[in-house]
């Protein structure tokens, strides 16, 4: 699962061969969520809520490329590094 951007601590994540919605997996220490880029919400899991608002916040700036980083990972190719 190629790791694509570090926010405030948070890994973002993709998993090969990924499902509709578009989505990431967001890890931080023991917690991880799966977070739907657009809309963004949390769709499973949980984050603390200051880690939460930081990665919300950068999904909703970066969609785009998050949305391109999904199709890749969905088609099975390794997604870009994201800033």
């Amino acid at each position: 699962m190629p790791t694509v951007a570090t926010i405030d601590g948070v890994k973002i994540q993709f998993y090969f061969d990924e499902h509709p919605p578009p989505h990431f997996h967001a890890v931080f220490a023991e917690f991880t969520a799966q977070i739907q880029i657009d809309p963004s919400q949390v769709l499973r899991g949980s984050l603390p809520q200051a880690k939460l608002a930081a990665v919300l916040d950068w999904t909703r700036k970066n969609r785009d490329a998050l949305t391109s980083a999904w199709a890749a990972a969905a088609a099975g190719r390794k997604p870009k590094r994201l800033q």
